[in-house]
């Protein structure tokens, strides 16, 4: 059963941009050039039938690229434990379209509409429990608040389907669809 998600890749430079930021907090699972992505829409584990109508569904969005840029960090708690660290990337109209096709066609495709608000970002670590604690978040954030990125336009959506192992999540592209130019 695929456990897939729709996403954004950010182009070489910017990754590389925010993989310089990883470190400096224990326990923290920095995230890889391949896991590094501006997620549109978790579709979760579905069966294969379903893969297949989500892939086609996409297959029809037509959109321009959004023009994005990164704008500051945050992170995700839960009961006081982060969860996640994350950059931040800056709402746009254009986003927001494209994230509302996008919903719209995972919907045409059988899928339940997504109940939480889009909050667009790029994933840089994650903690298990124990690490989510450390107090050097708190200065990781600070030191990383006004983390800022020249505008980039993500060329294509792209349908990922996400393996869980050992190291982490590994993401194997499924659909690759182009966006207009800007």
């Amino acid at each position: 059963m695929p456990r897939l998600f729709v996403a954004l890749r950010p182009p070489p430079a910017i990754r590389a941009a925010l993989l310089e930021r990883g470190g400096g907090v224990p326990g923290a699972r920095w995230q890889d050039d391949e896991q590094l992505h501006l997620t549109l829409r978790f579709v979760g584990d579905v069966d294969r039938p379903v893969a297949e109508d989500v892939a086609a569904a996409l297959g029809a969005v037509h959109a321009p690229a959004p023009r994005l840029t990164l704008a500051g960090v945050g992170r995700f708690a839960h009961r006081g434990r982060t969860e996640a660290l994350w950059a931040g990337v800056a709402p746009s109209d254009a986003l927001r379209h494209l994230q509302r096709k996008v919903e719209q066609a995972c919907v045409r495709a059988g899928l339940p509409p997504e109940s939480r608000a889009f909050l667009p970002h790029v994933t840089l670590a994650r903690f298990s429990r124990s690490a989510g604690l450390a107090p050097e978040i708190e200065g990781w954030l600070a030191v990383h608040a006004g983390l800022t990125s020249p505008a980039f336009e993500p060329g294509h959506i792209i349908l990922y389907e996400s393996r869980l192992g050992g190291s982490g999540a590994s993401y194997s592209p499924v659909l690759r669809r182009p966006l207009a130019a800007g």
